[in-house]
């Protein structure tokens, strides 16, 4: 059900679902707790009411909200449930909300929604709160509109929504990606003063704004909450800076960090753990300690959590020692590394090619009874293959299967991408076939590019090109990369008619070619002696808004050399110097051979000149 919806309510016993004016939802008096299965994605309502008649005037929130049930699985649960339906005596909705409760604690959504249909089906009176449950359960299903199709039981049984009622379909909103509507339906309910938000209401917009990306419209509504002198809380200021570190606005982030400290309200780990992984990303060690020594002063333990990230930013950076002696402290404050601080600190020394480090790594985690998972094989498998220890990384793509993981695309592509950069093509193409054969992992973008730039650079041109018509005749939305790597290999395979081929689709696929494009093109173009063609093509790349580089102006600089179009190759170099740009290495011994050969042409000798000072 996609429904981009207008919410029409009031303090009558009837609740509106509009879309583009017209009643998707009409529930009058009548109406009451629905019986919801589904049925083509439809909600079917009962509409036949129990006898039972309970106050008009109550609304939701006087109903005391159940104790935690002592049940500590589904099973003790649904007997629990069934014993009390089946005793002499009515059962109390107040028992029975117990066990729904704890069943819906335990993730079991649809279990509960079928014992409340059971409640219906013998007449039990159900309340308020076993209404709320119904909602929420349908909530946690991604069914947030049959949840609101409940509010017509709500008003048929005397109660009326409430701020906890609300707050729930708005979760369920964010939960669905619906943001619009659940952000249109909160200003909606306060405008009108439907209800008055609390706390929690807010901590679930601004989080489910945050999560949407509206960082802006999160700290407009925090800073709207001031003006009503409501006290947001910390939990609140942490999904913010949060947010605000993942848009890289770091500024802003420790700006509210000194905002909140000065309102009293003291930030938690989960605060500085937020702004700590903002600060890493940026690279700034000196803040991370400092912050990371403030939490202690503060008597704000950092977690497990806290160490990882840091661990995990340190090994990005090639920082390896540091990560070690964070993983030192980490062990002296009592917090235990998990599979995640180990993997990190092995994909730090994997980046760095000393794979006899990563190994003891990896053993240490099997060793303290960790289960390395397929993250830690994963960097295993890229350290080998980088260092082309080709047969190393082979031996731990199948220990993942024998140790009960699961392959993933990730590890497929780092595979298959190592025994091409080893020349083992077959081996490649057979293992993708076993991917495609398992049926567990589905081939993306990654894995495409993988296969065609491996089989253009093992010159396998006419198997890279299959795998391409392979991938437009899947779902997988292709890009610039891809052309690129064709016009590419095919160039410097002879196949320039296919290249030009390729270049022209990547226009006529409504595709933007960028300078790499251009280069590959120009480079094929100089290679078969097409030098007024390529110098076409500058043209035309510059007519669109894409500028050349130094690599573009020495393709066309060598290829009028190889040809000995002195004058040409000039001209061009005298406008490559005023860009900037300096010619490469290969440019210059051209340069040198051909002066050699013209008996110490003069011009060319004082293009030399200039140039050697720029290298």
């Amino acid at each position: 059900m996609s429904i981009g919806a207008v919410f029409s309510l009031t303090k009558f016993p009837r609740f509106q679902f509009l879309h583009q004016g017209t009643f998707l939802y009409n529930f009058a008096a009548p109406s009451l707790l629905c019986n919801c299965n589904y049925n083509n994605n439809v909600a079917i309502v009962v509409t036949t009411a129990p006898s039972s008649v309970v106050n008009p005037n109550r609304s939701v929130s006087t109903q005391a909200k159940p104790p935690k049930s002592a049940s500590d699985n589904l099973d003790d649960a649904l007997v629990s449930f069934n014993r009390m339906l089946k005793s002499r005596s009515i059962p109390s909705i107040y028992s029975l909300n117990r066990v729904l409760g704890s069943i819906v604690k335990m993730g079991h959504y649809q279990n509960v929604l079928s014992l409340i249909k059971q409640l219906h089906l013998q007449g039990v009176p159900v309340d308020a709160y076993t209404i709320n449950i119904g909602i929420n359960c349908y909530c946690h299903l991604n069914r947030v509109y049959f949840g609101f199709s409940l509010l017509g039981s709500l008003f048929k049984r005397g109660y009326e929504p409430n701020v906890v009622t609300f707050t729930t379909l708005i979760k369920g909103l964010f939960a669905q990606d619906k943001y619009s509507e659940a952000k249109n339906l909160f200003t909606k309910l306060v405008r009108e003063k439907q209800i008055e938000p609390d706390v929690v209401t807010y901590g679930t917009v601004i989080n489910g704004l945050c999560k949407s990306g509206n960082t802006k419209i999160a700290v407009e509504l925090l800073r709207s909450m001031e003006t009503l002198n409501f006290e947001a809380d910390v939990y609140c200021y942490s999904m913010i800076i949060d947010s605000l570190c993942k848009d890289r606005m770091i500024s802003d982030a420790k700006t509210l960090l000194v905002e909140i400290t000065k309102k009293g309200i003291s930030p938690d780990v989960v605060t500085y753990t937020s702004l700590i992984h903002g600060l890493c990303n940026f690279g700034q060690w000196k803040e991370v300690t400092e912050l990371l020594r403030e939490m202690v002063d503060r008597n704000v333990s950092p977690n497990v959590h806290t160490f990882n990230i840091v661990v995990d930013a340190f090994c990005k950076e090639g920082m390896v020692k540091e990560a070690e002696d964070v993983l030192q402290v980490m062990i002296k404050r009592g917090e235990f590394p998990t599979v995640v601080t180990y993997s990190a600190l092995m994909d730090g020394y994997c980046l760095q090619g000393r794979m006899e480090e990563a190994q003891k790594i990896f053993d240490s985690m099997v060793n303290k009874g960790l289960q390395p998972d397929i993250i830690s094989y994963n960097s295993l498998i890229n350290g080998y293959c980088k260092k082309k220890r080709i047969d190393e990384a082979m031996y731990f793509f199948k220990e993942v299967s024998r140790k009960g993981l699961n392959h993933d695309i990730i590890t497929y592509n780092t595979m298959v991408h190592g025994l091409f950069e080893n020349g083992k093509c077959d081996a490649a193409r057979e293992l993708f076939s076993e991917m495609l054969a398992a049926g567990g992992q589905s081939p993306n973008l990654c894995t495409y590019r993988i296969l065609i730039d491996g089989f253009c650079k093992n010159q396998q041109v006419a198997e890279a090109l299959s795998m391409f018509q392979a991938m437009k005749n899947s779902e997988i939305c292709y890009d610039i990369d891809c052309f690129n790597i064709l016009i590419d290999g095919t160039s410097k395979a002879g196949s320039l008619e296919i290249a030009r081929e390729l270049f022209n689709e990547v226009f006529s696929k409504g595709l933007k070619p960028d300078v790499y494009t251009y280069n590959v093109m120009i480079g094929g173009l100089c290679g078969k002696g097409l030098m007024d063609e390529a110098k076409e093509l500058l043209t035309k790349m510059e007519e669109k808004g894409c500028f050349p580089d130094h690599f573009t102006y020495n393709l066309i600089v060598q290829g009028y050399l190889k040809r000995s179009e002195t004058d040409e190759a000039i001209v061009l170099l005298e406008k490559m110097l005023a860009m900037g740009f300096s010619a490469h290495a290969s440019t210059i011994s051209l340069l040198v051979d051909l002066l050699t050969r013209s008996r110490q042409d003069p011009t060319l000798l004082n293009m030399i000149q200039k140039l050697v000072p720029r290298t």
